[in-house]
């Protein structure tokens, strides 16, 4: 329920106009997947784990960045959106260099 209140957000911002449009959208980008990535990693990545955990990966099938990635991830407690941003949807435009991993 507090996702579907959060959602709303974005409906509220079509329609007061912040992001009406795909430019004003573009501008606010990066500020909406920056409160999207804190959600996730809140989380645990909950969304991504429902399928992908490290316990059902094969690491040492992996090729060798990701199994190497995996096994610093597991070593860490690193959760999926710490590395993965832009999996799903492409990255914003202005992101930190340690933002993109």
């Amino acid at each position: 329920m507090i996702r579907k209140v959060q959602a709303s957000q974005e409906i509220w911002g079509k329609l007061t106009g912040s992001i009406s449009t795909p430019e004003k959208f573009e501008a606010k980008r990066l500020e909406l997947a920056e409160h999207e990535w804190a959600r996730m990693k809140k989380g645990d990545s909950r969304e991504c784990r429902n399928c992908h955990t490290f316990d059902g990966m094969d690491i040492e099938k992996q090729k060798l960045r990701g199994s190497k990635m995996h096994k610093i991830g597991i070593a860490e407690k690193k959760t999926c959106i710490d590395c993965h941003k832009g999996i799903a949807h492409n990255k914003p435009k202005g992101m930190k260099e340690d933002e993109d991993e």
